[in-house]
């Protein structure tokens, strides 16, 4: 069963394409007043922007090699989350190597991976991302460091509502199969 604020929120998408797929069959001159309404609705619907935040912990990872990575189990949001056309905007992290022994280290999005500066801190590197997407830390040692435990693998992952679908603001697929969009 879906949740009151993911049924708002999509309620607002659904309205919003339908506003625009309207607004594009209309001629400047045929809009009048109705396009007067529709653009003070659109307005109010785009000044309500759903944002949120979530965060999760996943278990430790055992590093023990500088030349092969080690992957920590894929961080999800947790059900009922609204994430529908949403995207990431902020991403505060936290794990924990044992004193004296520190690993390079990735915070990662099934499009890309973000080297991390130090054992905690945030980025919005990835921002504009999918936020349901899973996402991952990766981890190496420097060379000839002995293996290691990095625990305390954590998230906190701040989004916010992308309100136009590709296909609202008229983007199209060039072949099928294809990932090449134009909008």
């Amino acid at each position: 069963m879906q949740s009151l604020g993911g049924w708002v929120s999509n309620a607002k998408q659904m309205a919003i394409e339908a506003l625009i797929k309207t607004a594009k069959l209309l001629t400047v001159r045929k809009m009048g007043c109705l396009g007067l309404v529709a653009g003070l609705w659109f307005f109010a619907l785009n000044t309500q922007a759903a944002t949120g935040s979530w965060s999760s912990q996943v278990p430790s990872v055992m590093v023990a090699m500088s030349d092969r990575t080690s992957s920590s189990q894929a961080i999800t949001p947790p059900a009922g989350v609204p994430l529908r056309n949403a995207a990431l905007s902020r991403i505060q992290w936290r794990f924990e190597s044992p004193p004296g022994t520190p690993v390079n280290a990735w915070l990662c999005h099934p499009e890309r991976c973000v080297a991390l500066s130090g054992m905690r801190g945030s980025t919005a590197a990835l921002s504009g991302m999918l936020a349901s997407a899973p996402l991952y830390f990766r981890f190496t040692l420097q060379p000839g460091q002995r293996p290691v435990r990095v625990q305390g693998l954590q998230v906190i992952v701040n989004y916010q509502s992308r309100l136009l679908s590709r296909e609202a603001r008229g983007c199209i697929q060039h072949k099928a199969g294809s990932n090449r969009v134009s909008c």
